[in-house]
């Protein structure tokens, strides 16, 4: 087992410059390290270098009101495309329901109507609404229980990722976007020096649509409650037309959008140039050519940003969203726009600003905190055994340049907690040490050689050795599974130095024992 062979020195040898290579990043001046080389470098969590943190909340209610709403349409459409004539559409406790006019057509309106239920995801029989009759002609349509549920789950899920497409394009560096409980979402951000600006582009829908203006009624009588039946009332970004009547049918959605960019107008205004995907490019083109000379609203969230006239038919798919933009709001725009529409909108239950200089103060103490328990660990395994306590200090050494090598390459986070696991691995490090030279001290007192000591001292402790660090690593990765934030930094930080504390405790030791004693061919071993 104490043999030189070639591959373990290799491997140390390698072991050790990677350590050294990507931990120096860490610890020299900004622009020293070569710049040709690749420098990866820690992340620090939020709690190190500072940043914002939101708790948000899916508004689950919000999206049952627009599924109810987006229902009320589809009934109205295919109602008139049978020419089915009806009254009385709207939604009531929960359901929509519709009086059929004529009573003959109560049945043929149901079974049209039961088209629209759609099968639940992974049910075998179930749809997502049930259809019944009832009196005076009514038919109602209520969406089921677990189909409501299973569209709360997905829209936290749709949230999760589109909050940290929206996050990755502003910049900021390793956001933690975790899933809270049902419907909560926390958002560590660190770095991030404008709390309020990402509260802005986090919390807002971004539902983009194109809807055709209706004009066939003045704003004045809509206000006053005279609203044409699939059209709709919404605020708009213009000073002398604060309201405009738009229809509720969505020509294109903006999930047909391809890209969005922060540009400039002729008259260098900020606005924001977008392009269509193939299917929003031919039916932006078909919409534009039937309506020549009307209007159509650019509808944002329920807030229509412009309402411009089309001129003439737009069929190269691409065009321009005008409006009272800066600079900074065009940019934030297309920021939301390449990043997708919320399924729900969320909302802020709580949001805490760390300054950059508490992170400092925490940098400082966790530094503070591994040198102080780095030395302490060295003095005593050098008190306790001499040179043998020295070729443990030195893989101890290795072994924190290997946990930071490859947090820095993998880009994982450290946070406080993780400098505290970081502690911890190096008293489990040498753990194995004092393990392998209490048993060669037992096996030297019973008359061994040293080399034959050593050797069994090794063997001996393996065991004992594999199996801490066995049942460390199942504690590690059970907190990485089940826990969040701070919880997974410390299990990653652990998991990590398990697997590099059996390296340099057992083989680095080795190989630095193996090289003294072939120099110095002992006749007693100094532990």
């Amino acid at each position: 087992m104490l043999q030189l062979r070639p591959w373990k020195v290799i491997l140390v040898v390698l072991a050790a410059v990677f350590g050294i290579y990507f931990t120096l990043p860490n610890l020299l001046p900004a622009g020293t390290f070569p710049s040709w080389a690749p420098q990866p470098k820690l992340n620090l969590g939020l709690d190190l270098q500072g940043g914002s943190y939101l708790l948000l909340e899916v508004d689950t209610a919000a999206l049952n009101v627009e599924k109810l709403n987006n229902l009320i349409e589809d009934v109205r459409r295919e109602l008139q495309t049978k020419r089915i004539a009806f009254s009385g559409l709207g939604v009531a406790g929960g359901a929509v329901s519709v009086r059929i006019t004529d009573p003959a057509q109560v049945e043929a309106a149901r079974t049209e109507l039961n088209k629209l239920a759609q099968p639940l995801t992974g049910a075998t029989g179930g749809r997502d609404m049930t259809v019944t009759r009832g009196a005076d002609q009514t038919i109602t349509m209520r969406p089921v229980a677990e189909a409501a549920a299973a569209e709360a789950v997905k829209a936290v899920d749709q949230s999760i990722e589109i909050v940290r497409r929206r996050i990755d394009q502003l910049g900021t560096r390793e956001p933690a976007i975790n899933r809270q409980g049902k419907d909560r979402i926390v958002v560590q951000a660190p770095g991030e020096s404008d709390p309020e600006r990402l509260r802005r582009v986090i919390g807002q829908t971004a539902k983009l649509s194109f809807q055709m203006v209706d004009d066939s009624v003045p704003v004045a009588e809509a206000q006053a409650g005279r609203i044409p039946p699939g059209s709709i009332l919404l605020p708009e970004d213009n000073p002398s037309e604060p309201m405009i009547l738009v229809k509720r049918r969505i020509e294109v959605s903006g999930d047909m959008l391809t890209s969005a960019q922060a540009s400039f107008d002729q008259y260098q205004r900020p606005v924001v140039s977008f392009r269509f995907n193939g299917q929003g490019t031919r039916r932006f083109g078909d919409i534009s050519t039937k309506s020549v000379g009307k209007r159509f609203a650019i509808v944002l969230d329920n807030r229509v940003i412009s309402a411009p006239v089309i001129n003439e038919p737009i069929t190269g798919g691409s065009g321009q969203i005008s409006g009272n933009f800066t600079t900074e709001s065009a940019n934030d725009l297309s920021v939301l726009l390449r990043a997708g529409a919320l399924p729900a909108p969320l909302k802020v239950q709580e949001q805490r600003t760390v300054g950059a200089e508490l992170g400092a103060d925490a940098v400082r103490a966790g530094q503070i905190s591994l040198g102080i328990g780095a030395v302490a660990i060295i003095v005593f395994m050098v008190l306790a055994y001499g040179l043998f306590g020295i070729f443990a200090s030195i893989a101890l050494i290795v072994n924190v340049m290997l946990i930071i090598g490859l947090m820095s390459l993998t880009q994982a986070t450290l946070t406080l907690p993780g400098i505290a696991g970081l502690v911890l691995t190096l008293a489990v490090a040498v753990d194995a040490n004092v393990l392998i030279y209490e048993r060669t001290r037992d096996e030297a007192r019973a008359g061994r050689s040293p080399i034959s000591a050593l050797e069994h001292g090794y063997a001996r402790a393996m065991v004992s050795i594999m199996d801490a660090n066995v049942t460390s690593l199942i504690a590690a990765l059970i907190m990485f599974q089940f826990g969040a934030g701070a919880v997974r930094g410390f299990a990653w930080t652990l998991s990590i130095g398990v697997f590099t504390s059996l390296f340099t405790a057992i083989l680095i030791t080795q190989v630095l024992i193996g090289w003294w004693l072939r120099v110095a061919r002992p006749k007693t071993l100094p532990i």
